[in-house]
């Protein structure tokens, strides 16, 4: 059957349906996990998620990889969607910091009429988080030396920069564990607590969201996926990559530096 036009028409599927379901079921799960401390339905609903995920994906990196369905205006059409899906993601964040500077600006009597409140011992920003710091600016330089080596078909150099992004943000990860388990106050201790464990918790699970996006397009580059005119998957990922980077710059200035 041909068609006049460069758009796709994807192809009946039983994974948004059924991402759908098992969505709903995983809140259900997390519902029923915080009222009747059994977590056994948000596991399995988890698991679930993660292999619909893993099928969508699938199909979608075949109608764009081998099908050649993803036209330049199909292309066009996901660089927009993912620019507007970082858009929500910078507004989402706005909020963390909008509930963080309005509590700190002007500290209410609850707190003692100081920011931090008293009793809580703040981290020292120029030890872990600076080290943090360190590594996503880092991370940072190395996407960008992946993203050039595909324009330029270098396939080594694009493989071992991508490597080395992947295992800063393991590192990265790493380290915010353990600063975690040595934090001297927990989420329950004032709103301070509350926004330093929202906003970098959130912050966290984005890097470890963007660190399972690098290591698709790290086994995807091995499986020659990307060429120098066609590789939005890897670009997609490294846009994401870099909003990471950026919200942990404004989360070290604002919580660790300014709000210590």
């Amino acid at each position: 059957m041909t068609k006049n036009h460069p758009f796709h028409l994807v192809d009946y599927s039983p994974w948004p349906i059924l991402g759908s379901l098992s969505a709903m079921t995983a809140m259900m799960g997390m519902i029923t996990w915080f009222h009747l401390f059994n977590n056994t339905l948000f596991l399995m609903s988890n698991i679930l998620l993660l292999m619909i995920m893993y099928q969508w994906w699938r199909d979608i990196v075949r109608e764009s990889t081998f099908q050649g369905q993803h036209t330049y205006s199909v292309a066009l059409g996901l660089r927009w969607g993912m620019i507007l899906f970082i858009t929500s993601e910078v507004l989402f964040f706005l909020s963390f910091f909008w509930s963080f500077y309005h509590s700190s600006l002007a500290p209410s009597i609850d707190l003692g009429m100081n920011w931090p409140p008293k009793n809580i011992i703040a981290f020292n920003p120029s030890s872990i988080p600076l080290l943090n710091t360190i590594i996503l600016l880092s991370s940072g330089l190395s996407i960008t030396w992946t993203h050039h080596s595909i324009m330029e078909n270098n396939f080594n150099q694009a493989l071992q920069s991508l490597a080395i992004t992947i295992i800063l943000g393991l590192y990265f990860t790493l380290l915010q564990g353990i600063e975690y388990l040595e934090a001297p106050f927990s989420m329950a201790d004032s709103v301070y607590g509350s926004s330093f464990f929202m906003a970098t918790g959130f912050h966290g699970l984005h890097v470890i969201i963007g660190t399972t996006f690098l290591a698709i397009c790290l086994v995807r580059l091995l499986n020659n996926h990307f060429s120098n005119s066609h590789h939005f998957g890897f670009e997609a990922a490294a846009w994401y990559w870099h909003f990471v980077d950026v919200v942990w710059l404004f989360l070290y200035l604002s919580i660790y530096w300014w709000g210590s």
